[in-house]
């Protein structure tokens, strides 16, 4: 049994901060910008995201309205895994006042792996709207892709076994902002930080 800190809070700010920065530089902008963050440690993620770009967006004189950038997408209904009996608690979904037709929507997750989280994520989209683009911003890049979906923006990839296991902790929920990789005992529950779909 194993486990070890790979990114703490100073990296994961540094992290999301290059992402803010990434984002603004390939949309010019955020007038047609939506971050939707995947429930439960991609909302979070998404509204630090959000804040970046406001801070960003002030020193060039510019505002942004958090609540028409930010929101929240559940995917629960659209998982692949619901008839195997895997079925969580639906989270609230929170669609900015807008909408999402014809604008940029950057969904936001904490870990990627299989690629499965975010096909059903974009199912979810396509039932609420059409949006011109669709992006993906990750925390951690697992690999293990199931699917041929790849992020737009990675805080930091982390190449791990199979055997291993990714747990995102943010201060929001656990009280803490790190990022571990178990091995061994540890690895085999799942966590209640571990997304890697």
């Amino acid at each position: 049994m194993s486990k070890r800190v790979v990114l703490n809070d100073d990296d994961i700010s540094r992290a999301l901060t290059r992402i803010a920065h990434q984002i603004l530089e390939q949309q010019r902008g955020t007038e047609e910008l939506v971050l939707l963050g995947i429930p439960t440690r991609g909302v979070p993620l998404a509204q630090r995201l959000g804040e970046q770009l406001a801070k960003i967006e002030s020193l060039e004189g510019r505002s942004i309205d958090l609540p028409e950038v930010v929101g929240s997408l559940d995917i629960t209904m659209y998982r692949d895994d619901l008839r195997r009996g895997k079925v969580k608690m639906t989270s609230p979904t929170r669609i900015p006042s807008r909408g999402i037709d014809g604008r940029t929507v950057v969904l936001v997750d904490d870990v990627i792996s299989s690629g499965r989280t975010i096909r059903a994520a974009l199912d979810a989209i396509s039932a609420i709207g059409r949006p011109d683009a669709v992006q993906l911003a990750v925390l951690v890049d697992r690999g293990h892709r199931k699917l041929p979906i790849r992020p737009d923006y990675v805080g930091k990839n982390l190449p791990s076994a199979r055997s291993e296991h990714i747990q995102v902790e943010l201060s929001e929920i656990d009280g803490i902002d790190r990022v571990v990789i178990s091995s061994g005992e540890d690895a085999s529950g799942a966590a209640a930080g571990q997304t890697e779909a």
